[in-house]
Order: C-alpha cells, then sequence, then structure tokens
C-alpha cells in the first residue's frame, strides 16, 4: 500500500462537531477507508482515528495502542456502542490528532464494554480496561461530536479557542 496518508482535520472543522452516521454499506470502499485509516493512524503515529476526523461522517473507528508493532492489538469498530462502563474513573492527560500540541486532563471510566460491528458485518462484544478503555472512549466521543476540549473547563477551553484562533490567523494551524 503506498504511503499517502489522509488529511486528519483539526479543531475548527464542522464535521468534527457532528454526530456521525451509522455504516450500513460492508463493501470494498468500506474497507479501502478502514485501510488507509490504519495507516494514517500508524503514519501520524496514533494509537485511535475515527472517520470524522478523515473527513468521513462515518460511526468507524480504528484502534492500535501498540501503534503499529502489534498486529494482535489493532481493532477496528463499526457502529460502536458504550453498553457498560464502571463508575469509577480516572483522569488523565490526552492528547488528540485533530488538536495538535495539546494534552489536556480527561475523565474517563477504567473499565467499559462496548458493542461494535466487525468486518464481516457480525456483532461483537469486546471489554476494555485502562489505556485501551480511555483510547476506545475518546474515538466513540469523535463520532458523537465531542472532543477533549469539550471535556475540561470552560476557562481552559475558551484559552485554548483563543490560542488556536492567534495560530490560524498566523497560517500555523
Amino acid at each position: 500500500m503506498e504511503k499517502t496518508p489522509l488529511t486528519i482535520l483539526k479543531y475548527g472543522e464542522s464535521i468534527l462537531k457532528k454526530q456521525a452516521c451509522s455504516v450500513t454499506a460492508f463493501d470494498e470502499r468500506l474497507l479501502e477507508l478502514i485501510q488507509k485509516m490504519i495507516q494514517t493512524m500508524h503514519l501520524a503515529p496514533g494509537v485511535g482515528l475515527a472517520a470524522p476526523q478523515v473527513g468521513e461522517p462515518l460511526q468507524l473507528a480504528t484502534v492500535d495502542t501498540s501503534i503499529g508493532q502489534d498486529a494482535s492489538e489493532l481493532l477496528v469498530l463499526i457502529n460502536p456502542r458504550l453498553i457498560e462502563s464502571d463508575p469509577a474513573c480516572l483522569t488523565e492527560e490526552e492528547g488528540c490528532l485533530s488538536l495538535p500540541g495539546y494534552a489536556l486532563p480527561v475523565e474517563r471510566h477504567a473499565r467499559i464494554v462496548v458493542s461494535a460491528i466487525d468486518l464481516e458485518g457480525r456483532e461483537a462484544v469486546h471489554e476494555f480496561r485502562d489505556f485501551k478503555a480511555r483510547v476506545v472512549q475518546h474515538e466513540i466521543d469523535h463520532l458523537s461530536g465531542t472532543l477533549i476540549i469539550d471535556r475540561v473547563s470552560n476557562l481552559k477551553r475558551a484559552l485554548i479557542k483563543q490560542e488556536i484562533k492567534r495560530l490560524a490567523k498566523s497560517g500555523k494551524w
């Protein structure tokens, strides 16, 4: 496969704030998009990528906490739904490929159970803990139009938005 990654959209692009549509067609186009998303995620490098981040308004995310080092870690989530979560939460810094240069404290469930469709169109249930649970929750947030900046205080959000505005004016965003 060629090494031309998809363009990762940055904060401010309207598609990042919208609810993504369910995947209904399990065809060659979907498989192609998934392969390109995996490649883009690994080249970024990142541990997760949601379809809206590359301009596709679909309920689709790729996750690989090994950043391409362990094929068994690669996960494709189609139409994922959070079906269970432990009440215990942890707050840790998170980065985002759509908010480069920022690491923000985000509270997430330490354990979650997610239902998603696999590449053959079958429903599968997955349990995730700790870091992988955090990454999966982050990607599911993207599918509902929520970014890490939406999970911080109003003051912190306002300061970051102001900084991004300045960066955009100078052509650095």
